[in-house]
């Protein structure tokens, strides 16, 4: 478990209990990209909740504070105010960030290689993960053979291999067509169904959160601050049609747009 503290404004509570992630009245502030100008405030008394194979969701403007919200799980950075309690974190960022010169299956066991996994084991445990997100015969294909989506489930199986309980992701389907984007969202929220984690999901897609989360978090814009938080009390799988979510949809666009 990782524990950061930095001033709290008040005495939160420390222990966290039942919580895979608990953020208490977090401040995050950014120096001035230049001389002259002021401080960016990224985050302001922001407070948040994931319950152990939870999935929270985090939609929110652009500028919010989202990406920094997800680092700070991560632990990359600090908190400049409040207390962020975490168990292990892996990050997968908007880009997939495959290594070109290497195939699918290597990227994926990228994470394993650096915990120190024998290369042929990393490979294998790699390539069997692969067979499971439907990419067989595609093990050795390099990242400019493969479509968007296939380079997704590369690195989504990269960061389920870093062993880290808790993934944060980031936007993980913001450069796919529509058509790929509803697909890619289907296969996840079967393979999370499959490999039960706990997620901390950013998005810009109301739509998206709805369809996978458990829980909807609306953030103002900067500097970011939970305005709003939505159950989302429909069983899976989920149909986007479904009165319920198509509800929870209008709601969640009011709080944005107030």
């Amino acid at each position: 478990m990782q524990t950061r503290m930095t001033a709290p404004r008040e005495a939160p509570a420390t222990d966290i209990g039942l919580d895979a992630v608990r953020l208490h009245r977090v401040d995050k502030v950014f120096a001035a990209a230049r001389r002259g100008a002021a401080p960016v405030t990224a985050l302001q008394s922001v407070s948040l909740r994931a319950a152990p194979g939870e999935i929270v969701a985090v939609v929110g403007p652009s500028g919010c504070g989202k990406t920094t919200l997800l680092e700070l799980v991560c632990g990359l950075i600090e908190p400049d105010a409040g207390t962020v309690e975490a168990q292990p974190a892996a990050l997968m960022a908007q880009r997939d960030l495959l290594l070109p010169w290497a195939g699918a299956a290597d990227n994926a066991a990228l994470a394993l290689r650096v915990n120190g996994v024998d290369r042929s084991e990393a490979r294998e445990r790699a390539t069997a993960l692969l067979h499971d997100f439907g990419l067989q015969g595609f093990e050795r294909a390099r990242p400019h053979e493969l479509s968007g989506g296939m380079r997704q489930r590369v690195a989504f199986a990269r960061t389920l291999l870093s062993g880290r309980t808790i993934l944060c992701l980031d936007e993980p389907f913001a450069g796919l067509d529509a058509l790929t984007r509803q697909e890619m969202q289907d296969w996840l929220a079967g393979a999370l169904l499959a490999q039960p984690r706990t997620v901390v999901l950013v998005t810009h897609d109301v739509e998206e959160a709805i369809v996978l989360a458990d829980r909807l978090l609306v953030m103002s814009p900067r500097p970011g601050r939970v305005v709003a938080s939505l159950d989302v009390d429909v069983a899976r799988p989920r149909r986007r049609t479904d009165s319920a979510l198509v509800a929870l949809r209008e709601h969640a666009l009011r709080e944005l747009r107030a």
